[in-house]
């Protein structure tokens, strides 16, 4: 299934329009932390190893959990590549509505050119705050009592 793909503009529209929506972002929790989304919960993707990052063993556990397969979810992250990955192992769980946003937060640049701008740079909403309702520490304590539905 290809999972649909969003600039940061047209996924914050989107999402206007779906009061149901989740905003995953799949950055580090340090990532998170220094500023993300207005709305977003944090599941990372990938996590920091011995040999750099690798992928988390216990993401689509806490997904699973946390996150209802009926919702639309829009994937974020610092460029698009690891909401691409995120979305990916998402769909092969089952979940059919994602979406994943090009740029994510920190905009997508190649060759030192900017190819699409990030959440931040379009002036979207930003948020620092992070709980037990937003973080993945506090996603995954609640994950065995809560379901985002």
């Amino acid at each position: 299934m290809a999972i649909e793909q969003m600039t940061p503009p047209e996924a914050k529209a989107a999402i206007d329009q779906d009061a149901n929506s989740i905003l995953l972002d799949v950055r580090t929790e340090m990532e998170f932390a220094q500023g993300h989304p207005a709305g977003a919960i944090n599941i990372p993707v990938a996590i920091p190893g011995p040999g750099g990052m690798q992928p988390n063993p216990e993401f689509m556990q806490v997904v699973e959990k946390v996150v209802a397969k009926d919702k639309s979810i829009f994937c974020s992250c610092a460029a698009g590549m690891r909401s691409q990955m995120a979305a990916d192992r998402m769909a092969q769980a089952g979940y059919e509505r994602l979406v994943n946003i090009q740029g994510g937060f920190g905009g997508l640049i190649q060759n030192g050119v900017v190819m699409v701008k990030g959440w931040q740079e379009e002036g979207l909403p930003v948020d620092t705050d992070v709980n037990d309702n937003n973080s993945y520490a506090g996603l995954k304590q609640n994950a065995g009592r809560v379901k985002r539905s």
